[in-house]
């Protein structure tokens, strides 16, 4: 024989020399929580490892962050008011307002800072744009979200993530960003996010879930593919820097299918569903933490994604694990 592939496996130097897929702890993003209030470190059940912090608290979390190498983070708020019209959303006192001028001002550029832009957890009926006659309305939903990524950006946001799956709010908030001379803050936009079960430990860290009906009439159909590939084009078309597609694990083949017709930075959410499956399954003893983590994200990487949003993340550099 004179092809013998398992030359190249023989030992960990010379897998590691040909290793096609190698992850960086650059293509990391930590999702952090942040509610109102002083002292508040609170667990979320549902996501073992993960909890909800008070700004002082934070700070304080994002400094050992740092420490370790997370110095890339996804803002989500909770605990604000929530009415109709999610004017909290947008409010100059709303939580992420503040938390990203502290944020800024002690972390500078040290601290990449994106933040949600969506109003679910702003709304009394938990859907991700205004409600009109019963049913989410799109159009009138732009203002609102633009709004807020506006509110997100003057506060020193780095970059704002839309997840709503409005039609148009990419370009919408472009517009709006641009008109008040913020064209350096960039766009991370959920192109690609699929109605899934997946979310579930999210909606109770972030009190999220609609009160009534569910989100597949602007969330993807899990069903389809070449609609994910119009949405991404769409949003580049609109202005975004960057695409993300949300699930990550079960739409491996959507992540590299977009990769092959876009040149922008492509990220993957690896999402709560996700992270929370796997810690189960560690703490039952059916799986070896570490190397699922780890098998997971050469995976994503694999299927061609850039950036990848993870749980993980602090664990992945605080323990050793790249």
């Amino acid at each position: 024989m004179y092809a013998r592939p398992r030359r190249l496996r023989r030992t960990q130097i010379i897998r590691n020399l040909v290793a096609e897929t190698k992850l960086d702890q650059d293509m990391f993003i930590y999702p952090h929580f942040v509610v109102p209030g002083k002292g508040v470190k609170d667990p979320i059940d549902a996501m073992p490892g993960i909890s909800r912090f008070s700004l002082d608290e934070l700070i304080k979390d994002v400094e050992v962050g740092l420490q370790l190498g997370v110095n890339k983070i996804l803002l989500f708020g909770v605990g604000n008011e929530k009415t109709e019209d999610a004017s909290s959303a947008y409010a100059e006192k709303s939580i992420v307002v503040e938390t990203l001028i502290e944020l800024k001002n002690k972390f500078g550029d040290d601290l990449f800072v994106a933040t949600d832009v969506c109003v679910c957890a702003y709304t009394t009926h938990g859907h991700c744009g205004l409600l009109k006659d019963g049913s989410v309305d799109n159009d009138s939903s732009l203002q609102v979200i633009a709004q807020m990524a506006l509110a997100h950006a003057e506060a020193g946001a780095d970059m704002v993530a839309p997840s709503d799956m409005m039609d148009g709010r990419v370009g919408a908030i472009r517009q709006t960003l641009d008109k008040n001379n913020l064209t350096e803050t960039g766009i991370m936009s959920y192109s690609v996010k699929y109605a899934s079960s997946y979310y579930g430990p999210f909606r109770e860290a972030a009190d999220s879930s609609p009160g009534q009906g569910d989100r597949k009439s602007y969330q993807m159909d899990f069903r389809n593919s070449k609609e994910a590939l119009r949405e991404a084009e769409l949003d580049e078309e609109e202005g975004a820097d960057i695409l993300m597609v949300k699930p990550a694990l079960a739409y491996l083949d959507i992540i590299a299918e977009i990769k092959q017709i876009s040149n922008l930075p492509l990220a993957c959410y690896n999402v709560s569903g996700e992270y929370s499956m796997v810690k189960a399954a560690a703490e039952a003893g059916f799986v070896a933490e570490q190397e699922l983590v780890m098998e997971n994200m050469h995976a994503f990487s694999r299927a061609g994604a850039d950036i990848i949003i993870s749980y993980h993340t602090r664990d992945i550099l605080e323990k050793g694990w790249m």
